[in-house]
């Protein structure tokens, strides 16, 4: 008969919520295994999100059994664009749609049977979560990370709001696709450059993929050279440059700011300042992304020239958007001969082009820029030095010389941390008149977030909170007289980048986290989410963990030992959303085929790792795996041990084991069906199976399909909960085969098998293969026999 996983589901977890299965006892270990926490959108959980939430509740229940005390919260990352928009689309206020989407997922993850403890649940939106979220940036401020700074910001026409350079994807912003274009706006920015050097660093011993340490390696980017002054020529001014190829300095034949270089509007000559300003604004409706990609150069020449400190000839100073002004110090020393956008640059506008490294040291006229290793010409004293050798020689002159210095440099950018949109942590700043910026006392945060009824984003820079005057009039916690609070509201990352820390204690109203919950939880053990999460949040968690550390809140570095990656589920080979009409949701499947069966094809679809296609119709055959383990437990009649039974109970939990560990969960349920076929044979064989194998079978079971594995052990004849076992362990003596095969060759070539007693000697099996051969060995010689112990077995014959 088929198990009824309806009610059996229904019953189990009625049990785990009267008598939870993860229980501390003095033996365990404590062990915090992570979810990356949803942002609770209106679509619910798909197939997808169920995929890594399987995961990490797999991994739990397998901790525990392995004896350890586990921490699987939950909880909503709810502030921000994402729910804000949502909101927005459905016209509903952000706090009741939010409060709708959570009731919604709560209820999918509960159908998952994950062990989650919901007392420890944390909302980002909550003020007794986002009062602490407040609480970090006041002490960021304190320290000097978090300051104001007028400056061109990555904007989304469509949210209305500034973005961080993470958010935005190849040129477009990474909620709603929309063209990401420039606009200069007072923000608050978080000084995450401060700590550019530490999080590459500890990035070399992490437990994490190759991968995602490379991406964020790569978005840190660091680089060695040198800074470079050029004095402008009639001024007084200096324009500094950043090179990691100071052994092209002779060869430096103009310049280029970026338009958005403070000095552009000083440097402009009368006669050229009505370009110059068309140019500068056209630049600013560019996104980043489209400047740094357009194959057309385009510029403007300021009317100056700048001297070049080594050979002292003039070097006019452009402007052209291909510079940025947010990387390096937003000019740079062209060396068109050197360079491929330099040699384009210099080519349009018919710019000299000097080559100071050729291959063997002889100049030739160039077609295109030549950028490999050389020997150096047109260099004066260096002529002659391998360019290689040349970058540090020519850089230690430059510091002696004191035109320059060595030095490292950082692609990583300070973080744009306002927005301008209503649904979001408040910045817990006034200004005041009087006394500046000024922090909010810790006495009084929360600063609350007002209830609104117009919360839409205004588009104008300014925050829809500018326009509650009521909130936005206030007293400076400094003099006491009139000021106004900070507008602009935190990102989404806000929460997400500590929220780690509050699990472990979610309702200390004292202080951010205990130091005894710290010591007993922390850092996380296994944190389980998606790969598109490896540059934003990750960055930003190891960033907040390093600024808390400093301050004394925790006395570890990074936020996450272990880190897994989840693929992505995709339907007709794309990501699953509404937009595009392909999302699978797990309800229909729960309810046709059972939360087990779908909890197994979750892991079964293919490696955890790596993207996988979802095909509704192989559950099927996951049901169908059920059903036949089911009844080799129901309707077994037990027997006693014998060797083949206890052979195979030790090669399956050794396999199961391997494959756990390896975090290989696909290959974990082959396993089962290989097994399971193979006990099938033995229980046809034997008349049935011994009650300790199928104890084995369930128990093993039990993290992947915790209902059926909890009926059957029952069925087995125990009271007690199966989260109660231990782990199985196996000999591996005790899965060696009492029989092997041996090849039999006459004369090297293969003539036959022989399957024969571990333990029969030498003799014995050579007897038994000429046996099996004689034929092939009549009229022949027998010159020689050969025993290869254990593999085969060569006679040689005439």
């Amino acid at each position: 008969m088929n198990y009824n996983y309806s009610l059996i589901e229904k019953k189990w977890r009625k049990k785990w919520e009267e008598n939870p299965i993860n229980k501390k006892t003095p033996s365990k270990e404590n062990y915090y295994c992570l979810d990356m926490f949803p942002y609770p959108s209106g679509n619910g959980l798909h197939v997808g999100h169920w995929r890594g939430y399987v995961l990490s509740d797999v991994w739990s229940r397998y901790q525990i059994l392995n004896n350890k005390y586990i921490l699987h919260p939950m909880g909503w990352d709810a502030f921000g664009l994402p729910a804000e928009n949502y909101a927005i689309a459905k016209k509903m206020h952000p706090a009741i749609a939010t409060a709708e989407n959570v009731k919604n997922f709560k209820r999918q993850l509960e159908e998952i049977g994950a062990i989650y403890d919901w007392e420890k649940e944390v909302n980002t939106t909550d003020p007794e979560f986002y009062k602490w979220t407040q609480w970090i940036f006041l002490k960021m401020f304190e320290n000097g990370l978090a300051y104001e700074k007028e400056m061109p910001i990555n904007w989304c026409p469509s949210c209305k709001t500034g973005l961080a350079n993470e958010e935005v994807k190849e040129g477009l912003c990474e909620r709603c696709s929309s063209v990401v274009t420039k606009k200069n706006l007072r923000q608050w920015m978080l000084k995450i450059t401060a700590y550019a050097s530490r999080l590459l660093e500890d990035l070399e011993n992490l437990d994490w993929p190759e991968k995602v340490k490379k991406m964020q390696a790569d978005w840190i980017g660091k680089s060695y050279g040198a800074e470079i002054d050029f004095e402008v020529e009639g001024l007084d001014d200096k324009i500094k440059v950043f090179t990691t190829r100071p052994d092209t300095l002779f060869g430096a034949t103009f310049m280029v700011l970026a338009p958005e270089n403070a000095l552009v509007s000083k440097l402009a000559t009368n006669d050229k300042k009505e370009e110059v300003e068309k140019y500068v604004f056209a630049s600013s409706t560019k996104s980043s992304i489209d400047r740094m990609t357009d194959k057309e150069k385009t510029g403007v020449f300021l009317g100056r020239y700048a001297i070049n400190p080594l050979n002292g000839k003039r070097v006019p100073i452009w402007i052209s958007d291909y510079v940025l002004v947010d990387y390096g110090t937003g000019a740079i020393m062209c060396v068109p001969a050197h360079d491929a956008r330099d040699f384009e640059f210099a080519q349009k506008f018919d710019l000299p082009i000097t080559p100071v490294i050729s291959k063997d040291g002889v100049e030739i006229e160039l077609l295109e820029a030549y950028t490999e290793e050389g020997v150096m010409i047109n260099s004066e004293q260096f002529n002659g030095m391998k360019s290689s050798e040349a970058k540090n020689v020519i850089a230690d002159y430059l510091e002696k010389e004191n035109i320059g210095k060595k030095t490292t440099n950082y692609k990583l950018r300070d973080w744009v941390f306002s927005r301008q949109r209503y649904w979001g942590e408040p910045i817990p700043i006034v200004h005041c008149d009087k006394c500046g910026v000024v922090g909010v006392k810790e006495s009084d945060l929360p600063v609350m977030l007002p209830d609104v009824e117009s919360y839409e984003p205004t588009g104008t820079g300014e925050s829809p909170l500018a326009a509650i005057t009521e909130w936005v009039n206030t007293t400076c916690p400094k003099c006491g007289g009139p000021a106004k609070r900070e507008t602009n509201t935190m990102p989404q990352w806000a929460g997400s980048s500590w929220y780690f820390l509050r699990y472990t204690d979610p309702h200390n109203k004292k202080e951010l986290i205990s130091k005894k919950a710290m010591k007993d939880w922390l850092p996380v053990d296994m944190y389980v989410g998606g790969i598109e999460h490896a540059v934003l949040h990750l960055l930003y968690a190891r960033f907040y963990t390093k600024f808390l550390q400093d301050i004394g809140v925790v006395d570890f570095k990074e936020p996450f030992t272990r880190l897994f990656n989840q693929g992505m589920v995709t339907k007709n080979g794309i990501k699953m959303s509404k937009s595009k009409g392909n999302v699978v949701s797990p309800d229909d499947l729960v309810k046709n085929y059972g939360c087990d069966s779908l909890r197994m094809y979750e892991l079964f679809i293919g490696p955890p790792e790596l993207d996988s296609e979802w095909d509704d119709r192989g559950i099927e055959g996951v049901y169908r795996f059920l059903n036949k383990i089911w009844r080799l437990v129901s309707t077994n009649k037990e027997i006693k041990q014998n060797t083949d039974l206890e052979r195979e109970r030790h090669k399956l939990i050794y396999d199961i084991t391997t494959r756990m560990e390896g975090f290989s969960l696909n290959t974990v349920v082959s396993g089962f069906m290989e097994h399971t076929n193979n006990l099938l044979n033995l229980q046809k064989q034997f008349g049935g199976v011994d009650k300790k194998t199928l104890e084995t079978l369930v128990i093993l079971l039990s993290p992947i399909t915790p209902h059926i594995a909890s009926e059957l052990f029952e069925m087995l004849g125990h009271s007690t909960s199966i989260f109660d076992e231990k782990w199985p362990k196996y000999d591996k003596k005790k899965m060696e085969d009492a029989e092997i095969e041996i090849v039999i060759q006459i004369s090297g070539k293969m003539a036959g098998k022989l399957k024969v007693a571990k333990n029969e000697t030498e003799t014995e099996i050579i007897s038994k293969a000429k046996e099996i051969v004689k034929a092939r060995l009549e009229n022949k010689n027998i010159m020689k026999e050969i025993y290869v112990p254990g593999r085969l077995i060569n006679i040689v014959a005439k």
